[in-house]
């Protein structure tokens, strides 16, 4: 079965219209939303991608909606990570909690519209090029091994970001204070930037990382462009709410990573054997298909990932647990900024950018 042209138009339409009602109702009432706000607006979006992946299996049969369902877990799992660097960034520019919600949706945003770009190139790469599969497949290796066992890797990123920084405070004149969420402002009868312009800069620089690594990976679940673009737009909605709930999620998610790194890694193994089985590179098997490569079904894909998240959740849940009895009292993270601190340790994660 095929996606009918009506549904993909329909379902964009709609989608781009919760996202801005979303935006406005931030724009209107900037605010800090409660633990139960922000839990009703992450089940909300999750049923809503749930009721979503309903309408493709009515639609366009079970495979399309096993490939949503699949992809959209894997992007969400990864939009998580993003969420660990964005706790930091808040911290480190000391942004307002009240504005906190702007500069999420600024950078959701962005994400959007750099993981839509990534979309159309790697579509129009892997239509003209099946080869590419290869290329996806190894670099998705080397991030997960990447990921699970963080080293130094990162240190030139972070002086990438903090050259950039730099640039940036050298070439135009910046603010030392806020002015709400405002990116311009006047100080003594001139105008000026705030830090917020550097915020989203920093923002921008880290949601470029992720989609470098998370695009690959949803092409090695779906061709459709249309479903990787749908994955990743639900998997980013109610990510905003969910930074709000870090406070209770971080210090509890410590093994997530290896969860991580094994979806990526199997995807990876994934993508071999499809480049395998497609092959037209003369000299690999001199340029014929390689028909004893298997074909991972897409059910099979849902179920590993579904059962790495499961596994490395319940793991971290456990030893999180077993840390709080045996620590002494005041040493267990008790803000966003501490436990985010903890896992990126964890992780391996730098810190960003300079302060401003």
């Amino acid at each position: 079965m095929e996606l009918p042209v009506w549904f993909e138009v329909g379902s964009l339409i709609v989608l781009v219209l919760i996202l801005a009602a979303d935006l406005l109702l931030i724009l209107k009432r900037p605010h800090i939303p409660s633990t139960k706000e922000s839990t009703l607006w992450v089940v909300f979006y999750v049923a809503l991608a749930l009721i979503f992946a309903g309408l493709l299996w009515v639609f366009a049969g079970h495979e399309f909606a096993g490939q949503f369902i699949a992809g959209w877990l894997t992007e969400y799992s990864l939009s998580i990570d993003n969420l660990f660097v964005f706790v930091l960034i808040m911290n480190q520019f000391a942004v307002p909690r009240r504005y906190q919600q702007e500069v999420l949706m600024v950078g959701i945003i962005i994400a959007l519209v750099l993981r839509g770009i990534f979309i159309l190139l790697g579509a129009a790469i892997i239509e003209q090029f099946s080869w590419v599969f290869y290329i996806f497949g190894a670099f998705l290796i080397w991030t997960a091994w990447r990921q699970a066992f963080p080293g130094d890797d990162h240190d030139d990123e972070v002086k990438k970001e903090s050259f950039i920084v730099r640039q940036l405070r050298r070439t135009i004149d910046i603010s030392d204070g806020y002015d709400g969420s405002k990116i311009r402002t006047v100080v003594g009868g001139k105008k000026m930037f705030t830090p917020m312009l550097i915020v989203f800069v920093a923002i921008g620089m880290t949601d470029l990382l992720f989609a470098i690594d998370s695009i690959p990976a949803i092409f090695g679940i779906t061709q459709n462009p249309f479903i990787v673009f749908t994955a990743n737009l639900f998997a980013l909605m109610g990510l905003r709410q969910l930074y709000f709930l870090l406070g209770d999620l971080l210090d509890r998610l410590k093994y997530l990573h290896y969860g991580i790194a094994f979806i990526l890694a199997f995807i990876g193994v994934k993508l071999f054997f499809h480049a395998m089985h497609v092959n037209e590179l003369a000299f690999i098997n001199g340029g014929e298909h390689i028909e004893w490569a298997p074909e991972i079904s897409t059910w099979m894909s849902l179920g590993v990932i579904i059962l790495s998240m499961i596994v490395a959740t319940v793991a971290s849940l456990i030893a999180a647990r077993r840390e709080r009895r045996a620590a002494p009292a005041g040493q267990v993270p008790s803000t966003p900024v501490e436990a985010a601190e903890a896992v990126a340790d964890e992780k391996g994660t730098p810190p960003t950018v300079d302060g401003p």
